[in-house]
């Protein structure tokens, strides 16, 4: 059963990669065999949503929102392998299902950081189905635990570079909360790669971000999930500066994939409404 402290984004979350496979057009932006297992008893009726009303601006954004952040990171954790890193961190990990469905996987140590109530919902609904390499589950509540100690006791080396992934997370904590967390992954090993995504403020987006983020905020703050963070790039890239990360660059939706991903006969288009961030620790 599908626990009451479950995050409602991570099902939507989930929803929305388990729906691109089966509302979507080819070709596909992330392909995630995994999410609707990840759903449980709910998938029928969360996937449903998407296949009614798949054209919906909400909708749509949501599933170009969630994989094109997945791709996007990936991408990058692909080139950092390349170059011998062998960590991966999962910052929030949610319902995200890399460590069971990439190839990629078998190549790293993965941590997933995560609120313990939804590491054991995630591990019940997956028991039988074995990660592609090692994966590490770290409980930590931020509001009580420390990342760095959670991490270090898992098995996790502060002295060698990773990549962390951060996604979907920081518009519902505050500033202090997020700035808590960029002095942890500012102390690990030189080298080490952040790869973030922030919501932007009014202003920043375009009519379509504020379309969504009207109608979905409210939404969220209803059911005890407020976004309380909005961030210009300029705001981000001063909040790394300060916890030492360099390299700092600021990659659209259009950017983030091939190009050839967006010659689309569906309903998935690039929209100004989140920012994602790539930065190294200096």
């Amino acid at each position: 059963m599908i626990s009451e402290q479950l995050s409602r984004t991570a099902l939507m979350a989930a929803a929305a990669r388990a729906a691109h496979r089966l509302v979507d057009h080819p070709p596909l932006i992330l392909d995630d065999p995994l999410a609707a297992h990840l759903l449980a008893e709910r998938a029928a009726e969360l996937i449903a949503y998407h296949q009614k009303h798949g054209g919906h601006l909400v909708l749509s954004s949501a599933r170009a929102q969630v994989t094109v952040r997945a791709r996007y990171t990936e991408d990058r954790l692909a080139e950092a392998v390349a170059r011998g890193v062998e960590q991966y961190v999962l910052l929030g990990a949610g319902l995200d299902s890399f460590a069971y469905r990439s190839p990629l996987a078998e190549e790293v140590r993965v941590f997933e950081v995560d609120h313990p109530a939804t590491q054991e919902y995630k591990r019940s609904v997956l028991s039988g189905i074995a990660p592609r390499g090692s994966v590490t589950h770290i409980p930590v509540d931020f509001e009580i635990d420390s990342l760095r100690s959670g991490l270090v006791d898992g098995g996790f080396d502060p002295a060698r570079p990773a990549l962390v992934g951060w996604h979907g997370v920081l518009m519902y904590l505050d500033l202090a909360a997020i700035e808590e967390v960029l002095a942890v992954v500012g102390r690990f090993a030189p080298g080490t790669e952040l790869v973030a995504d922030h919501m932007l403020p009014e202003g920043e987006r375009d009519a379509d971000g504020d379309a969504y983020v009207a109608g979905v905020a409210p939404v969220s703050a209803e059911g005890g999930e407020p976004w309380l963070t909005f961030l210009s790039t300029e705001e981000m890239a001063g909040l790394l500066a300060r916890h030492g990360f360099e390299q700092v660059r600021a990659v659209g939706q259009r950017a983030a994939v091939p190009d050839a991903l967006w010659r689309r006969t569906d309903s998935l288009r690039p929209r100004r409404l989140s920012m994602l961030v790539h930065a190294v620790v200096s």
